[in-house]
């Protein structure tokens, strides 16, 4: 007898109440589960609902599975974390779990106090008093007036595969030892062809009731068949009734350690698979990106685990419905939804539904990260959006305050000292006051695309558009802008005609010119040319100047991005013109991308969808 060791130590670390119901198939098993909620409710403790699986539970009627079924469903309903464990020993499993969880308190039936039969097994309550003393258990009453419950066992579900397995062994058997004696071979070794037939019967059959069975067969046969006088159950030599009663003792307990044996070899099978299954099952959830995914993965996984079909619920609402046996997708208090399981009149086996509860586990774990992953995000994005935010005043206040300086300073020497002035310098002081507004006007219109690209707001007017007029109209708008630049178009094609917005795409090619025009040196060149590759129609706008680095190729097209090129004037970009040409460009199904210029020098490409026209001669 194993003794579980007193749990004062224990209760000297940990002083909360733990109540522990135990779990079965019994009528009166809810009355016990209900009781043991009300006391860890009373007592502000933890409460857990146990059940052992024993290698006869295979054997259970499906009656009392589902009854053991609804009894697991009632305890997680009233608070209870249910815990199912293996093992032949219920009493001993149950001691050694109260141990290892500073169980305080046990929840017994009345069925528990009563022993079943005069050579049975003492009482269940007495058995756990045995392994461990210092338990409180405390016995619910049952009305009901039953003394005990006996389970009901399943046997007519292989009783006729059972039958043949145990008849044709013992037949072969029987045929095998009269071989064996017209061969001479002695009783003994007949003997161990009908222990052989015992073991096999064990292995194949359901319940050791055919073991049973079998091993009191082979005795009564090799005493008919056998034995002196042959053809009698009776026996002239004195020894046989000790060699009958080894035999059958021989022959039961090697087909009882087989079946227990078969019995343990199914239950690793099943957690092999369970470990298997929820493997594969993190595996999955730990690679899906969103919450719709990780539910669709968790229900496939349920459906091939089940054979049944499971639906998912988005909801915090418990839908009602008797179809589906609805449980909670859910991480302390926070809920996900609900996964429904088909009710059919199979019931779940313990290991599925162990299954069902840690992919609903890892369900929710799953959603919980993913829930966290997007807030932190959502977090990381609004700091980024604050720290544009401040980037865009920064850089605003800056490159506001010198144009608007310089208009306020131009336009007061004209209204106060007009008269002192000649004709050329009004006309230079006209003409830098108008390339201060004309510079102020590109910025706020490059503020507003930002703004409503920011907000998804930016719609495409798109028609079919000549894409060397749209080249002209860039030209005429930048114009007055090219005083020291040379400036050179060529269009390798007489007619390439797009579909876009022709507006947008005179913006990009202003926001271009206008980096070349800060970023190259004067009397240099910048070429325009247009051409057709496949079905799109490309615009290449090529300077002399420095050049653009490799590393910065990429990132000179992103937000509020500006190199450390000193520029061409006093004023310096705050990084919003090449942002605005890569997204109308990619609004258009376009792309854009920077080469070198040889012998020095970048070339600014990007690509619009090419307009199929057809043409009537």
């Amino acid at each position: 007898m194993h003794k579980i060791p007193a749990k004062q130590d224990a209760y000297k670390i940990n002083h909360e109440e733990h109540i522990l119901v135990c779990l079965s198939a019994a009528p009166s098993n809810a009355k016990n589960i209900r009781t043991a909620a009300q006391m860890a409710k009373a007592f502000h403790g933890q409460f857990t609902a146990l059940f052992v699986e024993t290698p006869d539970f295979s054997a259970v009627s499906s009656e009392n599975k589902n009854r053991l079924q609804n009894n697991c469903q009632l305890a997680e309903q009233l608070g209870a974390t249910v815990i199912r464990i293996y093992g032949e020993d219920i009493a001993y499993q149950i001691a050694a779990f109260a141990q290892l969880s500073n169980v305080s308190k046990i929840v017994l039936g009345r069925s528990a106090m009563t022993r079943k039969h005069f050579f049975g097994k003492p009482p269940l309550s007495e058995q756990l008093l045995s392994y461990a003393p210092d338990l409180e258990i405390y016995i619910i009453p049952d009305q009901s007036g039953k003394s005990f419950y006996r389970p009901k066992k399943a046997l007519g579900k292989h009783i006729r595969k059972d039958m043949l397995h145990s008849i044709g062994f013992l037949s072969g058997a029987t045929i095998l030892s009269l071989l064996f004696r017209s061969l001479g071979f002695t009783e003994a070794n007949i003997i161990m062809v009908y222990i052989l037939a015992v073991l096999l019967t064990s292995v194949t059959t359901s319940h050791r009731i055919y073991s049973l069975t079998a091993s009191i067969a082979s005795v009564v046969i090799f005493n008919f068949l056998f034995t002196e006088p042959r053809f009698s159950l009776t026996s002239y030599g004195t020894g046989y009734p000790v060699t009958f009663l080894i035999m059958f003792l021989t022959a039961y307990i090697s087909g009882t350690l087989a079946l227990q044996y078969k019995e343990q070899a199914k239950e690793s099978a099943k957690i092999a698979n369970r470990t298997k299954i929820l493997f594969h099952t993190e595996k999955l959830l730990s690679n899906a990106k969103s919450k719709d995914e990780i539910l669709t993965l968790t229900a496939e996984q349920l459906t091939k685990l089940l054979n049944r079909l499971v639906i998912v619920i988005n909801s915090e609402q418990q839908p009602i419905d008797s179809t589906y046996n609805y449980l909670p997708i859910k991480v302390n208090e926070t809920l996900y939804g609900y996964v429904g399981i088909e009710n059919t009149t199979i019931p779940l086996e313990a290991y599925e539904h162990e299954i069902l509860v840690s992919i609903l586990g890892e369900c929710a774990l799953a959603l919980e990260n993913e829930k966290n992953l997007r807030e932190k995000e959502a977090a990381a994005i609004l700091a980024e959006s604050e720290q544009l935010r401040a980037n865009l005043l920064r850089s605003i206040s800056h490159d506001l305050r010198t144009p608007l300086t310089t208009i306020s300073g131009n336009a007061s020497n004209l209204l106060y000292h007009a008269d002192t002035f000649d004709s050329e310098t009004k006309q230079q002081i006209y003409s830098d006051i108008y390339e201060d507004a004309v510079w102020l006007y590109n910025l706020v219109e490059n503020l507003l695309y930002a703004t409503r690209i920011e907000e998804g707001h930016m719609a495409l007017h798109t028609s079919t558009e000549s894409l060397d007029e749209i080249v002209e109209e860039a030209i005429r708008h930048i114009q007055p802008k090219i005083k020291q630049h040379t400036l050179n178009v060529c269009c390798e094609q007489e007619l390439l005609l797009v579909k876009a917005d022709a507006r947008l795409l005179v913006q990009v090619i202003l926001n271009i010119i206008d980096n070349a025009l800060h970023h190259t040196p004067p009397d240099s060149a910048i070429t325009i040319r247009t051409l057709q590759k496949e079905t799109m129609a490309e615009v290449q706008i090529a300077d002399t100047g420095a050049g653009i680095a490799e590393h910065e190729k990429e990132k000179i097209f992103e937000k509020f991005y500006s190199n450390n090129q000193k520029i061409a004037d006093h004023r310096r970009s705050i990084g919003l013109g090449l942002y605005l040409c890569k997204a109308i460009v990619g609004a258009h199904g376009g792309t854009i991308y920077i080469t070198d210029n040889q012998p020095h020098g970048a070339i600014f490409h990007f690509t619009v969808p090419l307009e199929d026209v057809m043409i009537y001669a």
